[in-house]
């Protein structure tokens, strides 16, 4: 009897732990996008990584927006927080593309890249935002439009010691070899093998051959 007792009693706590792991089950389920703390919350760009205290440049993932998440590298360095959108070393990836291509960007972040014109101006959108250039060029003021206005750049406020390369470019579309939006005769990217915010010429071509 005793035994039959105990066992009874042990089938009694087996029933009870399953109904309240099914009860917990159930409450998380009715939890539309449910997430945890630790992953629920996306920053918004490098700065705000680098401010929650990510001080080590590499790959992360930011979501500026209410549009979906996408991955930059992170430059720590020079203050930190600074979203890379171009880098070129070697050589290795070819940067003489199309238009679509420079709409959804290209390459590795780990390497040579161009993030995407569409990338950059949700980044640049709220006005917010300065440019770095390595060797050294700062800008206080950099924007890139939208796709209904060509990506046009606005760009000013220059300081550093490499010279001024991009004020003479403020104001201007982007184009490349296919979508043509400069104001030369011609067509810049074609002439000069590179896509960029053409005039009827260019002082600075970051992505050219």
């Amino acid at each position: 009897m005793e035994r039959i007792h105990s066992s009874v009693l042990l089938f009694l706590d087996i029933l009870k732990c399953t109904f309240y792991l099914l009860l917990i089950w159930f409450f998380l389920a009715a939890i539309p996008n449910y997430q945890s703390p630790e992953t629920g919350c996306i920053a918004r760009d490098c700065k705000e990584l680098y401010d929650q205290g990510h001080t080590c440049s590499g790959v992360y993932t930011i979501k500026p927006d209410e549009l979906p998440a996408f991955e930059v590298y992170c430059d720590m360095s020079n203050g930190g927080g600074w979203t890379v959108f171009q880098r070129r070393m070697d050589g290795l990836v070819n940067f003489y593309l199309k238009w679509a291509d420079y709409q959804k960007g290209f390459g590795d972040l780990n390497g040579e890249f161009w993030l995407g014109l569409d990338k950059i101006h949700r980044l640049t959108a709220t006005g917010n935002t300065s440019l770095r250039v390595d060797l050294f060029a700062h800008y206080s003021t950099f924007i890139v439009g939208d796709a209904h206005t060509k990506y046009t750049l606005t760009v000013g406020g220059y300081s550093g010691n490499a010279g001024d390369s991009l004020s003479g470019h403020d104001k201007m579309k982007f184009s490349t070899h296919d979508y043509d939006n400069d104001i030369a005769d011609g067509n810049c990217a074609i002439a000069y093998k590179g896509a960029w915010w053409y005039t009827k010429g260019h002082l600075s071509l970051m992505v050219g051959i």
